[in-house]
């Protein structure tokens, strides 16, 4: 399957295209004229924000998390 199709193309196999994506997991690049104007990607499923990252397990933090930071190392829109 290509990885870019024009406008016309993406309109009459909408269905047939999403299917793609959805199975293969690579998105599609849809153009006007030659010209990309969208990609169709597959959809993220996301985890709870307050789930555990597994490659952060055994991860240690070394330094006070209490410690004084000093003005200039905060961002100017946040002082």
């Amino acid at each position: 399957m290509k990885n870019a199709v024009n406008i016309y193309e993406a309109k009459a196999n909408l269905s047939k295209l999403i299917t793609t994506v959805e199975r293969t997991g690579k998105p599609l690049c849809i153009s006007r004229n030659g010209v990309p104007v969208v990609d169709l990607v597959p959809h993220r499923k996301l985890c709870h924000p307050l789930a555990q990252n597994p490659r952060l397990l055994g991860a240690v933090f070394i330094g006070d998390p209490t410690a004084h930071v000093d003005e200039r190392d905060w961002p100017k829109d946040a002082r």
